[in-house]
């Protein structure tokens, strides 16, 4: 009973942390919910080391539905999805990352930590040295509007991510306004994590058993903890973004998730 009340009190406090960055930055808290949780599941024999990675993106992709939900709904009320795109990109993200949650129950655990830090390398390297642009892209026509970002969902799904990380930067390369781009991507988190969810509930349920808190791949006890605070802490944050120096926050978070990331390469 000690460890299930810690887990709820440590998730409850990464709540808080990864539901304000969630609202500051644009993105779904994934990238600091997956290696908290792989650490947290092990440290309190939740789990062995064989299933600790897939249940914690799943458990990850979960908790955004509800983080995404309220960053999204604050920046609606703010007029920033912009909803002549959005349909598409909606539609995109769902194929992928529904398909996402299938596949990932059939990949090797060392190829899914691999993708993820990579990923976050990747994202942390965007952060720190995006510079805007003074080029006009115009976006690609529906369909390819659609399949590309099925790709970027599809990734999303894979490492536990809402997709700000990834289609903030594709929206932005193509001209889209940065606060546009970060409410279209807010939506789209919510798509991601319910059909990144799906996928990975419907995987998971042979594997593990509710009577240990498990809903296919997802822990509920950590989701709890999770959503308590972060949905509050979303909305804190999205406000925070008119006080606080957002373009240096990106660039000590992007340091964090590099050093997150090579410390899971190598672990």
């Amino acid at each position: 009973m000690t460890d299930f009340i810690s887990i709820i009190t440590f998730c409850a406090l990464l709540g808080c942390i990864v539901g304000f960055l969630a609202g500051l930055l644009g993105i779904g808290g994934g990238l600091i919910i997956v290696p908290a949780l792989c650490f947290l599941l092990v440290k309190f024999h939740v789990l062995t080391s064989d299933h600790v990675f897939v249940v914690a993106i799943a458990t990850s992709l979960a908790s955004i539905i509800f983080t995404s939900t309220s960053s999204a709904f604050a920046h609606h009320k703010n007029h920033n999805i912009p909803w002549d795109i959005a349909p598409a990109v909606l539609v995109g993200v769902a194929v992928g990352a529904l398909l996402s949650g299938f596949l990932a129950s059939f990949i090797p655990v060392q190829f899914l930590k691999s993708v993820f830090a990579i990923s976050v390398v990747f994202i942390a390297l965007r952060m720190m040295l995006s510079r805007p642009s003074k080029i006009v892209r115009t976006l690609p026509n529906r369909l390819i509007l659609t399949t590309s970002t099925a790709v970027l969902g599809g990734v999303s799904g894979l490492i536990g991510i809402g997709g700000g990380a990834l289609l903030v930067p594709f929206l932005t390369f193509f001209s889209v306004n940065m606060k546009k781009a970060i409410g279209c991507s807010a939506a789209s988190g919510i798509v991601i994590a319910v059909f990144g969810t799906i996928g990975y509930v419907s995987s998971g349920l042979s594997t593990t058993n509710l009577d240990d808190g498990f809903v296919g791949f997802v822990y509920l006890p950590a989701l709890f903890g999770i959503v308590v605070t972060s949905a509050i802490f979303a909305q804190l944050g999205a406000k925070a973004t008119h006080y606080l120096p957002v373009g240096m926050i990106k660039k000590i978070f992007a340091l964090l998730l590099v050093i997150v990331a090579i410390r899971m390469l190598f672990s």
